[in-house]
């Protein structure tokens, strides 16, 4: 039953952020690459006790994107930044 409540709580995440994002309510940024962080790991919990290992490196995989994104993200220079590129440097 906890793992089943796990599952279901991750579900809903993943839902509620393409939601979220489909209805412009929020951009493919930080807050979505976190929920659907969340939610890979929420459903991956739910899924491992069920031994459904497709469903489950699925979850993986998600998360890994998520993870991925979310350092592109925390890399990315902020828009307006008034940091130069080295090569864009003058010497």
């Amino acid at each position: 039953m906890f793992y089943d409540v796990i599952g279901w709580t991750g579900m809903i995440l993943v839902l509620l952020a393409y939601f979220l994002l489909s209805t412009g309510k929020i951009t493919n940024g930080k807050l979505y690459q976190s929920l659907n962080l969340l939610a890979a790991l929420l459903m991956a919990i739910g899924l491992f006790p069920k031994n459904a290992w497709f469903s489950f490196v699925l979850q993986v995989i998600w998360g890994l994107v998520a993870i991925f994104a979310l350092i592109k993200f925390t890399k990315a220079p902020k828009k307006g930044s008034k940091n130069v590129h080295k090569s864009a440097k003058r010497h």
